[in-house]
């Protein structure tokens, strides 16, 4: 399931930074966020989710499962462009990069460990699971 293209390691990539408040904005809360994908015939798909943010590595992770419409979009179009925006009031980060969907099972694990640690609780485990890896190269926000 993970996409033949490499992304470049993170190394390798342009370092994004955020500002202080706007990380604390993302790591301090256990908001969902909204999660923008595109179809096959380029409408958009929104989906609630819980996410992670891994500023070392400047991705931006989401436990799914490969037959949901999210990863379906992706595996359709690897490496496409995704928008992940959590929301709390007036106030938002935005977090926009390429998406590649991942079974590798020491990534999956460690998506589920992101996630654990941030919510608290593991995420479900079903038949099927990915995560989905987003190399954010954008940040917008409002208020934070």
């Amino acid at each position: 399931m993970s996409s033949p293209q490499q992304r470049p390691a993170a190394a390798d990539r342009p370092a994004v930074r955020l500002p202080a408040s706007a990380e604390a904005f993302l790591n301090d809360s256990a908001h969902v966020a909204a999660f923008t994908t595109l179809r096959p015939d380029g409408t958009p798909h929104v989906a609630p989710v819980r996410f992670t943010w891994d500023a070392r590595s400047g991705l931006a992770r989401v436990m799914t499962v490969a037959s949901a419409r999210k990863a379906r979009n992706l595996l359709a179009a690897p490496g496409g462009r995704v928008a992940l925006c959590q929301v709390d009031g007036f106030a938002w980060v935005t977090l926009e990069g390429s998406a590649t969907v991942v079974s590798d099972p020491a990534r999956v694990a460690l998506g589920a460990q992101l996630y654990a640690r941030r919510y608290w609780s593991a995420p479900p485990d079903p038949p099927g699971r990915v995560v989905i890896e987003i190399a954010v190269d954008r940040v917008l926000t409002l208020n934070t």
